[in-house]
């Protein structure tokens, strides 16, 4: 080995002084510029956390129905009955999405579905996470687009089904996009694939497409700020082929089958790297891997870009010795490239030869999260912007009329941030795949129907970032609630959470408060619900060009459970007559909602009220009256407050409503308040006293009752139902194709 590299090599790659001197004194010397340029990207904040690990261990990581913890495997795995398990995980790629759109999308797409089938299990449903800037310039209508192509051409052309996820605009942001995807999978019990590499003498395949020089330095990418210049890495930007991923799949579920499967990992970021050295210090071992025996797409590649390149649908099996026939019967079937690159060895280092030379020679444990990676612990502030939220008075909002009311209803419907995402969905295919049936059912969370069971999972993705940047403790609480309430809506017990956490740059201290007490309120939160924190993401340096932060936007994707078909629960009202009934106490709190940011341009306002003992004592008695078979809809409220709530479900159903105001709230707050622990919901008359038996704890209102057309208040026609569904139905398409 020789070419030794220097500290400003070092720091043009993205590590600190005190970095490079912890790499001289594990390796017991100066690194060359291939173990140099490993350091780089495994001591990237991506792939070590060296920000963040300190609080993500705070998070509640236990619970009865968990089979693989947080950290533990490529994705959390929890039972969900009838010996079935679910394996999920969502994961952020939004640098490469604000670069290029089209396949910044679809490789994070291919790369969530990798982490879910590497341990054996079939994806079955996804789901995404989207925020942009505003929906009215021209580089947004650009970005959008690009996504929604590259996640619905990837998902479609893959065959798992996209079946739910959210879409939100805001001018923070505009340069810096966030794109995360979700995936779910489900395997028998005790059918899990470890990423461990066995014993030694083990040895070691790479199969999928070649690799070229794509994606290099992706992970260091991803791990700094976005700028003008951000165009200039391009080059990091992955290529993906759902067409090989598929054949990926099932050349993974069938040598799985074969028994000669040690262990498996896809190669995400930093490539081989990443796979070799997790691999290894998995089970405290070591590999010798041959570089030049890697199959490449493109000549005269160096070590150091074959260990560094993210070139997709490639994975890294252990195969148990002798059985090495087994699988590469199944690759040549399958029509894969693959080769055994390397052998399983007793050094715990890895080492990587090219043509015979060595070019490095690691401790595998030095590489990894929780091993010799750094760990900071950073200080933080109370946001300055916090003054201006505590100078917020509901008093200088004037109150409306309800005569002034339905201009702003229909203001409402209108607005990005409310209005069907139909134009998103619709270039999705959430019924592709046969081994689930995804029902199309107006759900507040997606459902996907066990094949062979009477089970179905309820799957959601949620976070309100307007709220967190008021608050980041309650505003993650809310997050979690969201997510919670509405798989408890559609009939589901919540049982397990994956976070994508999408910051600004961590070395800020207001960013850092934000982070540190977003994670105080989810651990509130998750415990609370019992829903413990399976994995997930941590994506900081999330940025605009001008070195304003995003809002802080800890995305929750959330897993539950539905016992039996009769318990899944939609938000369409059902039946003219159905009295509709609000669970729930309203307020006079306009506190970050729509109709205060959008349509009074209200920047700074207080998280809107929230109590977490409440939102659980609302979720159990909604669980309570689904079960007991006594609701016929059932919708929560959130974004756009009442009135939107029963909008969407009168859109449902093509039926009307007829509903009373409360004098005692402001008609602003009892329409378009976003108070939390709410929700309406639909029953035939004669079930009245047993709703209000089984409520008997929960502050519940006889507000009104379905009708055949028209949306009524106090008994007065307020506005046909095209009135507002008319906007809500056309905005978004408006706005993009103008």
């Amino acid at each position: 080995m020789s070419n030794v590299a220097s500290l400003d090599q070092a720091t043009q790659l993205g590590l600190l002084p005190e970095e490079y001197d912890k790499i001289c004194e594990i390796l017991g010397r100066k690194p060359n510029f291939t173990e140099m340029s490993i350091y780089s990207v495994m001591w990237s904040e991506h792939c070590s956390y060296k920000n963040s690990i300190k609080w993500l261990k705070t998070l509640p990581r236990e619970g009865s129905k968990i089979l693989a913890a947080a950290g533990e495997e490529n994705a959390g795995l929890v039972d969900i009955g009838d010996q079935i398990a679910c394996c999920f995980k969502i994961e952020s790629h939004n640098h490469p999405s604000a670069i290029e759109p089209y396949q910044g999308a679809a490789t994070g797409v291919g790369g969530i579905n990798r982490d879910i089938f590497s341990m054996g299990a079939r994806p079955i449903a996804q789901l995404n996470s989207l925020r942009f800037g505003s929906i009215d310039t021209d580089r947004t209508k650009w970005l959008m687009k690009g996504v929604v192509k590259g996640i619905g051409n990837y998902g479609n052309a893959f065959g798992i089904p996209t079946v739910g996820g959210e879409v939100y605009f805001d001018d923070c942001y505009e340069h810096n996009i966030l794109v995360n995807a979700m995936s779910v999978g489900v395997m028998p019990h005790g059918k899990m694939v470890s990423a461990g590499a066995g014993e030694p003498g083990n040895p070691v395949f790479i199969f999928g497409s070649a690799t070229g020089k794509d994606g290099i330095h992706g992970a260091a990418f991803a791990s700094k700020d976005m700028s003008e210049d951000s165009v200039n890495d391009l080059p990091s930007v992955q290529v993906g082929d759902p067409f090989v991923e598929k054949l990926i799949l099932e050349t993974s579920m069938e040598i799985i089958e074969t028994g000669a499967v040690v262990g498996m990992q896809d190669m995400g970021a930093a490539g081989i790297t990443c796979s070799t050295s997790e691999m290894s210090a998995k089970t405290d071992v070591g590999m010798d891997i041959h570089l030049d025996k890697v199959p490449m797409r493109q000549a005269d590649m160096k070590d150091w870009e074959l260990l560094l390149s993210e070139s997709q649908e490639r994975m890294l099996v252990i195969v148990k010795k002798g059985m090495e026939d087994k699988v590469t019967t199944i690759f040549d079937k399958w029509d894969l490239a693959y080769a055994e690159i390397g052998i399983v060895t007793d050094t715990k280092n890895v080492r990587y030869y090219m043509n015979g030379d060595l070019c490095a020679d690691i401790p595998a444990e030095s590489l990894v999260l929780g091993g010799g990676a750094p760990v900071y612990d950073r200080t933080w502030k109370t946001p300055e912007y916090f003054k201006e939220i505590e100078k917020f008075k509901l008093d200088s909002v004037k109150d409306i009329t309800l005569e002034e009311a339905k201009k702003q209803a229909i203001a409402l419907a209108a607005l990005p941030n409310i209005a069907s995402k139909n134009w998103v969905y619709q270039q999705y295919d959430s019924m592709v795949g046969t081994i689930n049936e995804s029902t199309n059912n107006a759900t507040d969370a997606a459902v996907v129907k066990i094949k062979d069971t009477n089970r179905s999972l309820a799957l959601t993705v949620d976070c309100n970032s307007r709220y967190v940047h008021s608050n980041p403790d309650i505003g993650t609480q809310i997050a979690v609630a969201e997510a919670s309430r509405n798989i408890v809506c559609t009939g589901g017990t919540p049982t397990g959470v994956t976070n994508c956490l999408n910051f600004g740059n961590p070395y800020n201290e207001e960013v850092y408060f934000q982070f540190k007490h977003a994670i105080d309120g989810m651990s509130k939160a998750c415990r609370k619900f019992d829903t413990p924190v399976t994995g997930g993401n941590v994506s900081f340096y999330n940025q605009n060009t001008n070195g304003t932060s995003v809002y802080p936007t800890p995305t929750i994707g959330m897993v539950g459970v539905i016992d039996s078909p009769e318990h899944i629960t939609s938000l369409a009202f059902q039946n003219e007559g159905d009295f509709i009934i609000l669970l729930g106490e309203s307020r006079n709190d306009l506190g970050c909602s729509q109709y205060l940011a959008k349509l009074h341009d209200v920047k700074y306002s207080p998280v809107p009220h929230f109590d977490l003992d409440e939102e659980y004592e609302l979720q159990q008695a909604i669980l309570k009256l689904i079960k007991a078979g006594v609701v016929n809809s059932c919708h929560d409220i959130s974004e756009g407050g009442l009135f939107i709530n029963l909008l969407e479900s009168a859109m449902a159903s093509g039926l009307g409503l007829d509903f009373c105001i409360d004098s005692k709230i402001r008609v602003d707050s009892y329409l378009f308040g976003e108070s939390q622990s709410r929700a309406v919901i639909s029953i035939s008359p004669e079930k009245l006293d047993e709703v209000k038996t089984l409520l008997e704890n929960v502050p519940h209102m006889h507000i009104g009752e379905v009708k055949s057309s028209g949306m009524h208040i106090n008994g007065e026609l307020f506005g046909e139902l095209n009135d507002f569904a008319t906007p809500y139905n056309t905005s978004i398409e408006n706005s993009l194709e103008s």
